[in-house]
């Protein structure tokens, strides 16, 4: 897939393994990665519940502080998911979907909850009215359709996935192999 001006991140905010990959993208890509936000149900991409040892590890791996889990697994996103596209249209992508993953995995809050999604949209300066606005507009919801469609035309089949003009690098290790496409040193 050729992704035009450089990589994109397909991401779904109730996922850890998209979230680890969020909190290192910035300074391991030597190009800003455009960041789009898809729902995984809608990919037909599902997460387990996450292996606790397993998350330890990665996060102990990258010096990350550890993390806290919702109580409700799997979340339910697309709430979260819709405030991001609308960020996206303002240029907060990234500043909302950092602070939505922060709230989701150190400190363990429910994104389906309205609260947490104002929370981490206040954190980027978005007013509670005008999102919750947005996330009842159909073009909100038309554009994280259009979303969905690009990642299953990117040939994403596990999130995170990071799609590049040499391929999309989907799962765990989406990152380091798009790294590696790129020919450049990993940093942290």
């Amino acid at each position: 897939m050729s992704t035009g001006a450089g990589p994109v991140f397909f991401y779904d905010l109730g996922s850890p393994a998209c979230y680890l990959v969020a909190e290192r993208i910035m300074a391991a890509l030597p190009v800003v990665a455009e960041w789009e936000p898809v729902l995984g149900a809608r990919l037909g991409v599902t997460e387990p519940l996450p292996e606790a040892e397993q998350l330890d590890a990665a996060v102990a791996e990258h010096g990350l502080q550890p993390l806290r889990l919702p109580a409700r697994w799997p979340p339910d996103t697309e709430l979260a998911m819709l405030v991001a596209t609308y960020a996206k249209r303002g240029g907060k992508a990234v500043a909302y979907s950092l602070a939505a993953f922060r709230q989701a995995f150190a400190g363990g809050r429910d994104l389906g909850d309205e609260g947490t999604v104002l929370i981490a949209a206040a954190a980027c300066e978005m007013h509670p009215t005008a999102v919750l606005k947005a996330v009842q507009l159909r073009s909100t919801r038309a554009a994280l359709d259009r979303a969905c469609e690009r990642a299953g035309a990117a040939d994403v089949t596990a999130l995170p996935a990071i799609a590049t003009a040499a391929g999309t690098y989907c799962g765990d290790r989406a990152l380091e192999r798009a790294i590696r496409a790129l020919d450049v040193p990993m940093a942290g």
